[in-house]
């Protein structure tokens, strides 16, 4: 059998790389600069990798009762890692995901083909346009975890985009968020004040290294104006190999502080990571 090779490739925003795991027999690992964005593993698409995909993917699995399908908006595409995991968790299920760079998805859709039947559709476009231009009350689920590089584009950082994201979800929904940030957490503080002010609930998952200031990592912020069942996510987070803690209710509003939503003309990207925080050798 022909071992599998690295992928490079020139994408819109980047060079990407597609690099085979040698432990894993039909499992990848996507880099776009050097960055690594997602891991997929053909043979078990439920198998998430990364921590946070395992934090996000935790959110899905108790968005509602298991296997029932959802409608998903997937904001950022990567190697299409979670759409796999909710066409093979939840049969059915009805997909649209939005990248930005049209080079990354055909790379990732040539290499990484998805099933016939995942129920998924790809968009080259811009996120925040793509979901202005959404119908209200469509979606079950929205995820974002959209990076330019290795870091979240300012637009999609305001309380106006906040307000679209709560606009095309329905009632019963849920928005989750994957962003990274240090201490003193300027930049997740205002994200969870841009949540708080249009959502009735909101969580934080995190590894605790993290939310103690002690390294730059990623966190996973969750709302819906539904109560998110912080429980049931503890456990899930708690069991993993990095714990994670969920941070909610009193907890989380001081950990928000004084933090105010920002307004379309004040938004900045999410902070530069340190060097080596996410890069690969």
């Amino acid at each position: 059998m022909t071992e599998p090779i690295p992928v490079t490739s020139p994408v819109d925003h980047g060079t990407a790389k597609l690099m085979p795991d040698v432990d894993r027999e039909r499992a990848w690992l996507l880099t776009v600069d050097g960055a690594p964005q997602s891991y997929v593993d053909l043979d078990a698409p439920e198998h998430l990798e990364f921590e946070y995909a395992r934090r996000l993917g935790h959110v899905l699995d108790t968005a509602a009762e298991p296997g029932r399908p959802l409608d998903v908006l997937h904001l950022g595409g990567g190697a299409l890692t979670l759409p796999r995991y909710v066409a093979a968790t939840r049969p059915g299920s009805r997909q649209d995901v939005v990248e930005a760079d049209r080079g990354l998805l055909e790379l990732v859709v040539a290499h990484l083909p998805l099933p016939d039947d995942a129920g998924v559709a790809l968009h080259a476009a811009d996120a925040r346009a793509w979901l202005e231009a959404a119908p209200a009350d469509s979606a079950d689920v929205l995820i974002a975890d959209v990076f330019g590089g290795s870091r979240v584009p300012a637009h999609l950082t305001s309380l106006a985009y906040a307000r679209e994201a709560e606009r095309v979800l329905r009632s019963g929904g849920v928005y989750l968020a994957n962003l990274a940030d240090a201490a003193p957490f300027a930049f997740l503080r205002s994200q969870l004040a841009n949540l708080a002010a249009v959502f009735e609930g909101v969580a934080l998952m995190a590894e605790p290294g993290v939310l103690r200031g002690r390294r730059f990592g990623n966190a996973v912020l969750i709302a819906s104006h539904h109560r998110v069942d912080t429980a049931a996510l503890t456990r899930l987070a708690a069991s993993d190999a990095f714990p994670a803690r969920v941070e909610h209710g009193t907890a989380l509003r001081d950990f928000i502080g004084g933090a105010e939503p920002v307004r379309d003309e004040d938004a900045v990207p999410s902070p530069e990571p340190p060097d080596g925080a996410f890069g690969i050798g």
